[in-house]
């Protein structure tokens, strides 16, 4: 399958997963997850349709913006460090992975020195594994509420990654939980009313992120095949 009728059958899946819990399908952005990927395949998905991307990697980011700024929205996924911050603020729209309140002091010191508003997500353990990156749930409302006082940054919402299963569906509760999390959130008033969206799901249980609320899907083997 071409890289082109793979974005079309992610597409038609993003679809179906959104009509069998009344979603609308507009409404759900698919970030193409380009870790280990050519800039010219990238570019077969841009043609193909793919208006966000998004990296793991800082140093692998950055040539594939400098290329492709002007052809897609870009987008880092993967864990940051204090000391890479400053090649992304300003280049990418939006950072999913932001696991400290340290982690978004650093992102609105530099956001403001540049003079701009830096769209971050929280990230969340949701699964409490060892060794994962994120904030635990019970943490989230004071840690939500800190970095909301923050100048020069947005916080959006929240990401998380559960444990790998081959089965789509072990990840549900998980995505769940993310939902209430957020929901519960917003409605003690502790952020602000930008606080909606949720990153949750890749090519191995996205439809299930979908139908528990995913508002941005981070999709790579299920466009572009297996990588190094």
């Amino acid at each position: 399958m071409s890289i082109a009728e793979s974005v079309k059958e992610v597409r038609k899946r993003i679809l179906n997963a959104a009509n069998r819990v009344g979603r609308r399908p507009e409404d759900i952005v698919l970030v193409a997850a380009t870790k280990g990927v050519e800039i010219e395949r990238i570019r077969e998905a841009i043609k193909a349709g793919i208006r966000v991307c998004g990296e793991n990697r800082v140093q692998e980011a950055r040539p594939k913006m400098d290329m492709l700024k002007k052809e897609a929205s870009w987008h880092f996924i993967g864990h940051l460090q204090k000391n890479k911050i400053k090649y992304l603020i300003g280049e990418v729209d939006l950072i999913h992975s932001v696991d400290s309140i340290e982690l978004a002091g650093e992102i609105s010191l530099l956001a403001g020195k540049r003079g701009i508003i830096q769209d971050i997500l929280l990230e969340v353990n949701i699964s409490g594994e060892k060794g994962k990156f994120g904030i635990p749930p019970d943490k989230a409302k004071e840690t939500v509420k800190a970095i909301s006082g923050l100048e020069n940054i947005s916080l959006n919402g929240m990401m998380t990654i559960p444990p790998f299963s081959e089965t789509p569906e072990y990840s549900r509760s998980y995505f769940r939980s993310l939902r209430e999390l957020r929901d519960e959130i917003i409605s003690l008033g502790i952020t602000t009313s930008g606080f909606k969206e949720l990153s949750m799901g890749m090519s191995n249980d996205f439809e299930v992120g979908i139908e528990e609320g995913a508002t941005l899907v981070r999709i790579g083997t299920a466009i572009f095949g297996e990588r190094n």
